[in-house]
């Protein structure tokens, strides 16, 4: 009876524990389950450079290896949380000994007795709301998925796994995001408090937040501190000098409306949501960004975007407060009404009056009547008493620009500033908006001159041409300083931006062959085949644009902008790499001609500003592009190994500078492009190339030296079709 009694419970409790085991009382996770847990992973976005520039994430968790780790970190972990982690397999008898007796007998903390393999199981297979005898059996799986878990992993693994799937707080998941978090660093780089007071978050990722309670947080840090002199991690004196530090926090948690290159990694997510749809797993289901953990790669440098981003905020504050002032005491509004009733209508308050059943003339009182808000400003946000028909006023009047950089040779994209602020203003202007070019468009029209043997040095009159439309209607444009007489060279002419001599060039070729020419170079957007298209009467993206004058820098091949170089699952294998398409558009002496061409600007012409004020003295072509009343400034920029683009102008197109001067290219979208070279030539990590452009092999058929050239019976020169 004596051996029924005791053997008894023994026996059931081996049998319950086996009838477990084998899934009678439910499933346990499988093998290849355990290997792959379910747990969401965010996906990374990877700079050029290496640097971590966005997560898609629902939970923001990343994984690292057990070489990634801060020996500090292990120490720390260790000591707080499970000190004979290397002696036990999964369930450490002492552990559960010493709560049996101390917690239960005696009614005194001893902490829990779960090792880190068993608080590992409940992370990865996290427990639902259940009864206590439910608990009780969750509690045995969690303990036999330990032991497995032993069995199947290296303790190393087994940390890191622990590592990568624990809460910290703050939608902060797993050590790594942790680390980026509160102190901006990578899990190896944490020195001893760093990691102590990571580690004291397990505990309570809210009650010891070093954010949101600090003076918790470093209470429990030094709690962590003393486990690790207790253990003999740290001597006394190491623990004294530690005790009293302050926590010194760089907390950035990440958003998608902050950090680097935010309208890129907008773009970059549509086009990646739709890449999921398309492929999928080997278990049949697509993958999901959010959850999958995948690492996309893109051609992005980081430090190249963070220049881009500080020349566009360093110009943009200046010309801002010269807007601002231009139309001092003056309404920008008064011949364009609609636009301001436009903004009413689009706004959110409008429509979120409009669905609470508010009437019109209570919405216009309550858009005239002044209340705190917060607006954008290039200081920062700024908190201000104004109307929401102010704000609407005030928005319509912000400048916006979008700016891309890429490399002509490979087609990879370095940098992308899609607008001011995306918190404020969601559109992106490099690739989804599209705005008149004007003069930015000319190069094509004169690449058609040099292809058929046209020298920059051929003469043309400076006078007006009319041309005949197929409508039957007559076409004479004005030059914008309405200045005439006397000859110029072509070189003269592009440098100078003379809409006589583009209108001269269209008469000779026609806008059919314009617009073929053009598609050749890589613009894609649908053109119509009308004369004043030499002007760049054309809407088109800084994408697209930037993409065509890359032909010119790239020996007339035109090469597909890219920025993605390929996609990883979460364990490193590759699901697709990116090649820029390439195509020849034009022969290798025409594209060097046409920089020959366009150094003429940055020499004498709309572009001489970068030698004279910015001090720009490397070989480099441009130019600049001006649109009807000066509603669209562009500055195109061309190095042998970088070419950029730039537009800046307001929302709508009825707001503008009022004077040439202020609203060119030159004026608006230059100074970014200046700025953004000055600091890439200046970072000598970089080493921007900053030779001279490349002579094509071989004798060039053009004259380019003008001293040497004749003028005599060029294609065109005996009938100047006036």
């Amino acid at each position: 009876m004596i051996w029924l009694v005791v053997l008894l419970p023994i026996a059931c409790l081996f049998a319950f524990v086996l009838a477990i085991s084998n899934n009678f009382l439910g499933d346990l996770p499988t093998f290849e389950e355990l290997e792959n847990p379910k747990s969401s992973l965010a996906s990374e976005v990877i700079s050029a450079d290496g640097t971590v520039i966005g997560k898609y994430f629902i939970q923001n968790r990343s994984n690292v290896h057990f070489d990634e780790l801060s020996p500090n970190l292990v120490k720390a972990l260790l000591a707080t949380e499970d000190i004979r982690f290397e002696k036990h397999s999964g369930i450490d008898l002492k552990g559960l000994f010493r709560v049996l007796f101390k917690t239960v007998l005696t009614r005194q903390d001893a902490g829990g007795g779960s090792t880190l393999t068993q608080q590992l199981a409940k992370n990865l297979f996290p427990r639902e709301k259940m009864s206590k005898f439910q608990l009780v059996i969750r509690k045995i799986k969690e303990w036999i998925i330990a032991v497995r878990l032993e069995r199947g992993y290296t303790k190393e693994e087994i940390m890191t796994m622990y590592l990568n799937t624990v809460e910290f707080g703050h939608n902060t998941y797993g050590i790594k995001s942790a680390a980026r978090t509160f102190f901006q660093k990578t899990p190896d780089e944490l020195n001893v408090e760093e990691s102590a007071v990571l580690v004291g978050l397990l505990k309570g990722p809210t009650l010891f937040s070093p954010v949101r309670n600090p003076g918790n947080s470093t209470s429990r840090r030094n709690v962590v501190l003393g486990q690790m002199n207790k253990y003999g991690f740290l001597s006394d004196k190491e623990l004294d000098s530690l005790k009293v530090l302050p926590i010194v926090l760089k907390y950035k948690p990440d958003d998608h409306n902050a950090g680097l290159a935010t309208y890129f990694r907008e773009v970059l997510r549509l086009e990646l949501n739709k890449w999921c749809k398309e492929h999928k797993k080997a278990d049949g289901t697509t993958y999901n960004i959010y959850r999958d953990g995948l690492r996309i790669y893109t051609t992005i440098d980081s430090r190249m975007q963070r220049y881009a981003e500080e020349a566009v905020k360093e110009h943009l504050t200046d010309l801002q407060k010269t807007f601002f002032e231009h139309w001092k005491n003056r309404n920008p509004f008064s011949e364009v009404p609609e636009v301001i009733e436009q903004g009413i209508k689009r706004s959110a308050r409008y429509a979120e009056l409009k669905e609470e059943g508010i009437s019109e003339d209570s919405i216009r009182k309550i858009f005239n009547s002044k209340i705190r808000m917060s607006i954008f400003t290039w200081q920062g946000d700024k908190d201000t008493l104004m109307s929401p028909l102010d704000s609407v006023k005030y928005y319509k009047m912000i400048l916006q620009t979008g700016m891309m950089s890429m490399e002509p040779q490979t087609g990879f994209v370095r940098a992308w500033v899609g607008g001011n602020n995306y918190e404020h203003f969601k559109y992106d202007h490099v690739k989804d908006g599209k705005r008149q070019v004007g003069s930015a468009f000319k190069p094509v029209v004169y690449t058609l001159a040099v292809q058929e043997g046209y020298s920059p040095c051929f003469k043309v009159p400076n006078a007006p041409v009319t041309i005949i439309t197929e409508a039957g209607q007559s076409w004479t444009p004005k030059n914008s300083d309405n200045k005439y007489g006397g000859m110029l060279m072509l070189k003269e002419a592009l440098a100078e931006s003379v809409n006589t001599i583009s209108a001269y060039l269209m008469k000779q070729f026609g806008p059919y062959a314009t617009v073929e020419m053009a598609h050749k170079l890589g613009i894609q957007s649908p053109l119509e085949k009308v004369p004043s298209i030499c002007l760049g009467t054309v809407d088109l993206s800084v994408f697209e644009l930037t993409g065509a004058y890359s032909t010119f820098a790239n020996k007339g091949v035109w090469t597909e902008p890219v920025y993605i170089t390929r996609i990883e699952d979460k364990n490193g294998v590759v699901l697709q790499e990116f090649v820029p398409k390439k195509v020849e558009a034009i022969n290798e002496e025409t594209a060097y001609v046409m920089i020959n061409m366009m150094q003429g600007a940055v020499q004498f012409g709309t572009s001489v500003r970068l030698r004279y004020k910015y001090g720009l003295t490397q070989p480099m072509a441009g130019k600049t592009g001006t649109t009807q009343n000066q509603s669209d400034g562009w500055y195109m920029g061309i190095t042998p190994e970088l070419v950029s683009g730039v537009w800046v102008g307001c929302e709508d197109r009825s707001v503008h500078f009022r004077s040439t001067q202020l609203g060119q290219g030159a004026n608006m979208a230059l100074p970014i492009w200046a700025l953004y070279m000055k600091k890439l030539y200046a970072d000598k990590e970089l080493n921007i190339y900053q030779g001279d452009f490349e002579k094509p092999a071989g004798k060039i058929s053009i004259e380019l030296d003008c001293n040497k050239y004749k003028n005599v019976q060029q294609p065109g020169n005996d009938d100047f079709g006036f």
